[in-house]
């Protein structure tokens, strides 16, 4: 049975958590991917950041429909979900657009097991820990690969 261990790619782009946005964009077009691990200053797993979170930046800011009722006002749409869109607009470093809870596996996670993990959680790129760190990913290529064999 195939593991994370034996598929993973070991060459990992990661990313800090306080880089600027541009340089980003940069890196994505320069490591040609779709996806990179956060780190700290300690090398350790923070979030995961991805063309898609950096293209959101672009999309027009929409404005919560509201009505005013005498002294109150009453949003008809989250008010919460409006000031998350607020900042990730307005963000400029990794750490303001990145998602912080991170999807992982182990050397030892199967690969059916990684698989479901991608499906389950819409995610396209799997840090593999070990020891603490991260010792390796696992793309949805690297999965594919496997059927070929």
């Amino acid at each position: 049975m195939l593991t994370a261990g034996d598929i993973m790619t070991t060459e990992i782009h990661t990313v800090h958590q306080d880089t600027e946005i541009k340089a980003l964009a940069k890196m994505f077009v320069e490591h040609n991917v779709n996806a990179m691990p956060v780190v700290d200053d300690d090398g350790e797993l923070v979030g995961m950041v991805t063309q898609t979170d950096l293209v959101e930046q672009d999309k027009p800011l929409h404005i919560p429909t509201v009505i005013s009722l005498f002294d109150w006002v009453i949003y008809l749409e989250s008010p919460k979900k409006f000031m998350e869109e607020v900042r990730k607009v307005t963000a400029r470093k990794v750490n303001e657009i990145c998602s912080k809870d991170v999807v992982t596996c182990t050397r030892d996670t199967p690969v059916a097991m990684v698989a479901s993990l991608m499906v389950d959680n819409k995610v396209h790129l799997v840090p593999v820990i070990a020891d603490g760190r991260i010792a390796g990913v696992v793309a949805r290529l690297d999965i594919i690969r496997t059927m070929g064999e």
